[in-house]
């Protein structure tokens, strides 16, 4: 496995807010479109027949385009739609100076074959909350360039996530 420079990642990303200041060393920044709140509990089993996700419900941006998070957590979803090609996966990290501020995004593996607009979980440790602006940077997605295809790609039921529903809302 290799790590793929940021100039080799871009054009895994679309929707970039901008590309130049999202493009760096060793991957490509997301940015934070929506936050929501979760509203009920969850279920994870060994079978997905019997995952439940919880509910959720969104919070607002002030009109300055500010939000102001307590301690706790929260779903983010990112601006950016992510394509991964059948010979990279990828993975991410969280920007050093949210994890400065308090907080830290939790997130999985984006597997071969995903393509979507993601989501993470945003947990704020910080006792006196978070800021946050619509659009901040918040995370790197580092990908790396497998040593050969994957042989079954991602076709799970996130695939093609937030996408639809977000372009619809455009209009």
């Amino acid at each position: 496995m290799t790590i793929l420079t940021g100039g080799e990642a871009q054009g895994l990303v679309e929707s970039m807010i901008d590309p130049k200041t999202q493009t760096q060393m060793c991957g490509m920044e997301l940015t934070l479109q929506k936050i929501e709140r979760f509203a009920s509990s969850g279920a994870v089993a060994f079978d997905n027949n019997e995952r439940v996700l919880p509910r959720t419900e969104p919070m607002d941006f002030d009109s300055s385009g500010w939000i102001s998070l307590d301690a706790g957590s929260y779903l983010v979803t990112f601006n950016e739609i992510v394509s991964i090609p059948q010979d990279v996966a990828a993975l991410a990290r969280s920007r050093s100076t949210l994890l400065r501020c308090g907080a830290s995004l939790q997130t999985a593996l984006w597997d071969p074959g995903y393509r979507g607009r993601s989501q993470s979980l945003l947990v704020v440790f910080n006792p006196h909350g978070l800021r946050l602006r619509k659009n901040a940077r918040l995370m790197q997605l580092v990908f790396l360039r497998l040593g050969k295809e994957a042989e079954k790609v991602y076709s799970g039921m996130y695939q093609g996530e937030n996408i639809q529903k977000m372009e619809n809302d455009k209009k």
